[in-house]
C-alpha cells in the first residue's frame, strides 16, 4: 500500500508544481487543505519564522475561529461575526459567510499549535506575555520550544522576563540531556539561584552526569533546602502575625474592659459576632440598593459595626453590669447567660447556618515575594489591625476620655475625689472595648465563617492575650498576641493544631507562676496595692 501512496503523491506533485511550490513559500497556504501533515508542519515553521501575522491567525486556528473560501483564501472570524482576511489583514467585503468553511484539526495538529502559540508568545508586546510564555516552557519542558526561546532570549531587553526565559532554557537543558558540561553547569547555576521546589525536583532529577555536574547538583540541591527552610521559618511568621493580628482586634476590646473595671466579660466574644453580622447586613444592603458600590461595603461596615457593637455594650453596662461590681463570680456567671441569650436572639434573627459574607476584590489573590506567597486578605487583617490599635492607643492618649480612663484604672477613689464620674467612664469604656470586638467581627468576617457561634471560638483566646500581656495594657496585649500567634504557628507544624494550643496553654500557665500580673503590668498606687 505504500508504495502506491508514495507514487501517487509523486504524480500530484509532478502535475501541480506551482500549488506545491506555493505551499513552500507561503506556509499558509496549507490551512486551505485538508493534509493534516502539512498543516503541522506549516505550523513549525510559523513558531519560527517570527511573521507579525502568526500570532493572530494561529490563536484563530486554535479558538475555532479560522475560515477558508472556496479559492483557498483564509479569513478570520471575529466574535461579533464580521470577517477580515487572515493574511493580508483586509475587511472581507461581500463575501458570504455562510459559504465559508471551518479549518479543521486533529491532533497531531492540535499539540503542534500549542506548543507553537507558546513559542510565539514569547515574542509578544507584553512583558507579561513573554514571562507567562517563559513560564509555561519551563514547566513544560517541550526541547522543540528551545530555538524559538534562543531566539527570544537574545533579544530581550527587560531584565525581569530575561532571566524567566534564562530559567525556561536551563530547565530545557536539564530536562533534555544532551548538553555540554559548561552549558549544564550554567543551567544548574541559573536553577540554584532559582530556589523553589520545581527547581529542586529538576536538580534531583540528574543522574548519569560527570562528577562536577553531580557535584554542582548536589551542592545546589543542598542549598535549595537550606534556603527553602529560612523561607519557611518567614512563612510561619507571616502566618503568626497574621493570627496575632486577629487574636490582637479580638483582645483589645477586652483588655479595656478588663483593666478598668475588673469585670470577666463572657459575653465580649458575642460582640465581635455582632460585627461580624453587621458586615453581612452592610453587604446585603449595598447589594440590594447599590450592588456598584458593594466593593467598598467595608469601609461602611467598620463604622457601623463599631456603634453597633458599642451601642449594645453601653446597654449591657447599664443594665446589667453596673449591679455587679466587686462580685466576679457572679459577674462571669451573668455574661456567660448574657453571651447564650444574644447567640439565640442572633439564631432567631439570621437562622443557625453559616452566612456568606463577600470578600472584596481588592482583598483577594495573593502575590510573590521572594519564597513566601502573601495572601492579599491576611496582608489587610496585620495592617488594619496597627491601624486599629493606633488609633486606639491616639485615642487613650490625646483625648479627655483616655486621660479619665487611665485614672479610673490606676486609682478608681482618687479618680472620683477628683471629680471624674466613674460610672460614666464605665459604661463609656465597656462601650469602648464592645466597639473594637464589633471591629474585630468585621475582619474575622473575611477568614472565618459568620455564625452565631463565631465569638466563642475566640473567647479563650483573648482572655489568654490579655493575662499574658498584661491586665489592662494595651502595648503588652498587642505583644502577647502576636507572641501567641507565632508560637502556636511554629508549634503547629510539630504537634499538631489540638496538641498546640494546649502546649501553648501549658507555657502560659507556667510562665504566669513566675510574672502573675503578665509581661507588662500596669503601675499605680491602687493597682499595686
Amino acid at each position: 500500500m505504500a508504495p502506491f501512496v508514495a507514487r501517487g503523491l509523486l504524480l500530484l506533485a509532478l502535475l501541480f508544481p506551482a500549488a506545491a511550490r506555493a505551499q513552500a513559500d507561503d506556509p499558509y497556504a496549507a490551512f486551505a487543505t485538508h493534509d493534516y501533515e502539512a498543516m503541522r508542519a506549516a505550523i513549525e515553521t510559523l513558531s519560527t519564522s517570527g511573521d507579525a501575522r502568526a500570532p493572530a491567525i494561529l490563536a484563530a486556528l486554535q479558538a475555532g475561529q479560522l475560515r477558508v473560501g472556496a479559492d483557498g483564501t483564509l479569513y478570520l472570524r471575529a466574535a461579533d461575526g464580521s470577517l477580515r482576511e487572515a493574511v493580508s489583514g483586509a475587511a472581507a467585503a461581500g463575501v458570504d459567510a455562510a459559504a465559508l468553511k471551518e479549518v479543521r484539526m486533529n491532533n497531531a495538529v492540535r499539540r503542534a499549535l500549542d506548543g507553537a502559540l507558546g513559542g510565539l508568545r514569547l515574542f509578544a508586546a507584553d512583558p507579561s506575555t513573554r514571562a507567562a510564555a517563559a513560564e509555561a516552557v519551563f514547566k513544560g519542558r517541550d526541547r522543540a520550544a528551545l530555538p524559538a526561546l534562543d531566539r527570544a532570549l537574545a533579544r530581550e531587553t527587560d531584565a525581569w522576563v530575561k532571566s524567566v526565559m534564562a530559567q525556561a532554557r536551563a530547565a530545557l537543558i536539564l530536562a533534555g540531556g544532551g548538553a555540554s558540561e559548561a552549558d549544564t553547569l550554567a543551567a544548574i547555576a541559573v536553577l540554584r539561584a532559582r530556589g523553589d521546589l520545581e527547581a529542586s525536583s529538576l536538580l534531583a532529577s540528574v543522574a548519569g552526569q560527570p562528577a562536577a555536574v553531580m557535584r554542582a547538583a548536589h551542592d545546589a540541591l543542598t542549598a535549595i533546602q537550606r534556603q527553602r527552610q529560612l523561607w519557611d521559618i518567614g512563612e510561619s511568621v507571616f502566618y503568626g502575625l497574621s493570627l496575632g493580628s486577629v487574636l490582637l482586634l479580638a483582645a483589645a476590646g477586652l483588655a479595656i474592659t478588663f483593666g478598668v473595671m475588673g469585670v470577666i466579660n463572657m459575653a465580649h466574644g458575642e460582640m465581635v459576632m455582632l460585627g461580624a453580622y453587621t458586615t453581612f447586613v452592610v453587604q446585603e444592603a449595598m447589594r440590594a440598593h447599590a450592588p456598584g458600590l458593594i466593593g467598598a461595603s467595608l469601609f461602611v461596615a467598620v463604622p457601623a459595626a463599631f456603634l453597633v457593637a458599642g451601642a449594645v455594650g453601653i446597654v449591657i453596662e447599664r443594665g446589667l453590669i453596673r449591679f455587679l461590681y466587686g462580685r466576679p463570680l457572679e459577674t462571669l456567671l451573668a455574661t456567660w447567660g448574657l453571651s447564650l441569650i444574644l447567640q439565640q436572639v442572633v439564631r432567631s434573627i439570621f437562622g443557625p447556618s453559616n452566612r456568606e459574607v463577600s470578600t472584596p476584590a481588592w482583598m483577594s489573590g495573593a502575590f510573590p515575594l521572594g519564597g513566601l506567597t502573601i495572601t492579599a486578605n491576611r496582608l489587610t487583617i496585620i495592617v488594619f489591625a496597627a491601624l486599629v490599635f493606633a488609633v486606639l492607643m491616639l485615642a487613650l492618649r490625646r483625648t479627655p476620655l483616655g486621660l479619665r480612663m487611665r485614672a479610673v484604672t490606676q486609682n478608681r477613689f482618687m479618680a472620683a475625689a477628683m471629680g471624674i464620674r466613674t460610672p460614666w467612664i464605665d459604661a463609656l469604656t465597656f462601650g469602648l472595648g464592645s466597639g473594637v470586638a464589633g471591629i474585630a467581627g468585621v475582619a474575622l468576617s473575611q477568614i472565618d465563617n459568620v455564625s452565631p457561634n463565631l465569638g466563642q471560638s475566640y473567647i479563650i483566646d483573648s482572655f489568654m492575650v490579655v493575662v499574658f500581656g498584661g491586665v489592662g495594657n494595651l502595648w503588652g496585649t498587642a505583644l502577647g498576641a502576636l507572641t501567641l500567634g507565632i508560637v502556636n504557628k511554629f508549634l503547629e507544624p510539630v504537634a499538631g493544631a489540638v496538641l498546640g494550643k494546649i502546649a501553648v496553654l501549658v507555657l502560659l500557665i507556667v510562665f504566669i507562676q513566675r510574672r502573675p500580673r503578665g509581661m507588662f503590668p500596669l503601675k499605680g498606687r491602687a493597682v499595686e496595692a
